[in-house]
């Protein structure tokens, strides 16, 4: 499965707000995404609170992985920017 490695941008981290996001928008897209801290074991990301789960503060590096290129992309964007502006 194709992935890419993203810094968080939002300031509070992979917290309510931007994992309802982006949870939002992996379900809208209808394909598998998961999320993993580096040596963590991947969380759907279709789900905010397997998503608040990782803990993910605003710096980490998290791996996003998904079967469709497309849908990678647009949710590592929006993991890398601040999702609370």
């Amino acid at each position: 499965m194709p992935s890419t490695t993203v810094t968080v941008g939002s300031a509070v981290g992979l917290h309510a707000r931007p994992a309802a996001i982006v949870a939002q928008t992996v379900l809208a897209a209808g394909v598998p995404v998961t999320i993993a801290l580096p040596d963590g074991a991947p969380v759907d990301a279709g789900s905010a609170l397997m998503i608040m789960s990782l803990g993910a503060a605003k710096g980490a590096e998290v791996i996003v992985s998904s079967d469709d290129q497309a849908t990678l992309d647009k949710i590592a964007g929006l993991i890398a920017s601040d999702l609370d502006a």
